[in-house]
Parts: C-alpha cells; sequence; structure tokens
C-alpha cells in the first residue's frame, strides 16, 4: 500500500496556505519532522512565526521582500528566480539529509507559472520523493504536471481524495 500522497491546495479561494500550515501542525504534533517551504512571500506572518516555534518544523523561505510578480523589473524577476532555485536547493539537500514525514511547498504554483524556478528540477523531486514523504504543494493556476501527479486535489471543495481508493485514514495525515 501506497505511504505517501502529493496533495495539491489550489484556486483563487482563501485558505490553500492555512490548509498546509494545519496540515504541517498535525503532523508534528505526532512527531513527524516537517520541512515548510514559503515561496513567493517574505516578511514577518504569523503562519510563518508559529511554525518556527515548533521544535518538528524547519521553514525555508527568502528574507529579501519583492513588490508583486506584475511590478517587478526584468532585474527583480531574474533575483527572485534566483533565490527560488537556492530554496530548491536546499530543499533537495534537506530532504536527502533527514527523514521528513511532510514537505510543503507554500504558493509553488506561482514560480512555475512565472517561469521563475527550474520547473524540469522541481518536478523530478516531487516525483522521486513523493514514493517516501507525504507532499503539499500550494497556489493558483497550478501547471498540469500538479494536477497529473497529485493525489489529493482541492480547490476549496474536494475534488480527489486517497479514502475513495480504499486508502485509511492515517495519523499525522488525516487525523
Amino acid at each position: 500500500m501506497q505511504d505517501a500522497f502529493m496533495h495539491l491546495y489550489c484556486g483563487d479561494g482563501k485558505g490553500k496556505t492555512t490548509a498546509a500550515v494545519g496540515l504541517a501542525v498535525r503532523a508534528a504534533g505526532t512527531g513527524k519532522q516537517v520541512l515548510f517551504a514559503q515561496f513567493m512571500k517574505s516578511g514577518k506572518t504569523g503562519e510563518i512565526e508559529s511554525l518556527k516555534n515548533l521544535k518538528n518544523i524547519t521553514v525555508l523561505r527568502s528574507s529579501k521582500k519583492f513588490p508583486f510578480y506584475k511590478n517587478m523589473t526584468p532585474a527583480q524577476k531574474k533575483e527572485q528566480a534566483s533565490i527560488h532555485n537556492q530554496i530548491l536547493d536546499s530543499i533537495i539537500e534537506s530532504a536527502q539529509n533527514e527523514k521528513y514525514g511532510l514537505i510543503v511547498l507554500d504558493e509553488i504554483t506561482y514560480p512555475c507559472q512565472w517561469e521563475l524556478v527550474d520547473k524540469e528540477r522541481l518536478f523530478h523531486f516531487l516525483l522521486s520523493e513523493r514514493e517516501r514523504t507525504e507532499i503539499v504543494c500550494t497556489g493558483r493556476n497550478p501547471d498540469t504536471f500538479f494536477l497529473e501527479h497529485a493525489d489529493y486535489i482541492t480547490e476549496m471543495k474536494c475534488i480527489r481524495h486517497p479514502y475513495d481508493r480504499g486508502v485509511p485514514a492515517r495519523e499525522g495525515i488525516e487525523y
């Protein structure tokens, strides 16, 4: 039986990051190690400050603040792409050195959509890592890759769930 699944929280409604944070807290509360990586966001936020205080959660994100994508200069876009690829490098390295029960890639769909991350490298990582680690990806307008490979797809309404395939509720993920 498959033990690890990929989740996609997408859509234009509120709650994608909140759902990912909730799952991270649930997983950490059952003793799982969690890697919570955030793309396209910076600055102080309540969810990141809370996650940093939990011993089982490692947070990766940029400390550099950028304007909204549509307001970025070409130089800012290039710099943000470099930062996102550094975050991806850190995620891959961390996953090789640590056994995570959950990896969250918050707002990852945007860098994919705007070519601010090496999609080929990201997708290869996701396909290989999902065999052993629960993965959550969030954001609007997901690339076809996410829609084809996610086991859970929630557009703030349930679209797909492994329970329908007979997978029982798993501690730290569903309860």
